[in-house]
């Protein structure tokens, strides 16, 4: 009976020792949040969004991506596209560990680049949308493993989405 009081009081022990705490920071906005809001977001002076959401399709195609999901009732696109993610620095050092250290280093090789374009109708203007895409990376190294998972913050990638969604939606208002 004690052996049994004893097993019952170490269960219970190691189930509380599993028990995680949330971080303090885990509800917390990050300073930077209306910068990038800023920058993944642009308003379209136009009344019709499914040519929006088009042009988004066309824009995405365009780049590469493969469009995995529509919603047009809900104003939702989602593509990605997998891409190198070799770094010349990491493959020198997997090549030195291999020389100096007999070591078997692995590195990132492969990316998977998932976007998510979004329209909402303008607040302020009735005649407009609002259109934020989000541009995020997973990376895999040579074993297969996840290395990162980030949103991608390059002000030059959302540049060129809006640029050439700008002129596409252009275009599909010309009916070129």
């Amino acid at each position: 009976m004690k052996k049994l009081r004893y097993v019952v009081i170490a269960c219970a022990l190691g189930v509380t020792g599993c028990a995680t705490t949330a971080p303090e920071n885990l509800f917390q906005v990050a300073e930077t949040s209306l910068q990038d809001r800023q920058m993944q977001s642009r308003f379209f002076e136009t009344n019709n969004e499914i040519a929006l959401l088009s042009a988004g399709v066309a824009v995405l195609q365009d780049m590469g991506y493969s469009i995995d999901e529509t919603e047009t009732k809900s104003g939702v696109v989602t593509a990605s596209k997998t891409v190198d993610a070799t770094n010349n620095a990491q493959m020198a050092g997997a090549v030195l560990a291999a020389v100096f250290l007999g070591a078997n280093m692995s590195i990132d090789s492969q990316q998977q680049i998932k976007v998510s374009f979004v329209t909402l109708p303008s607040k302020n203007n009735k005649n407009g949308y609002l259109a934020r895409a989000t541009f995020q990376r997973i990376v895999i190294n040579t074993q297969g493993q996840e290395t990162r998972a980030e949103t991608m913050k390059t002000e030059e990638l959302y540049n060129e989405f809006f640029t050439k969604l700008s002129k596409s939606v252009f275009l599909e208002a010309q009916e070129i």
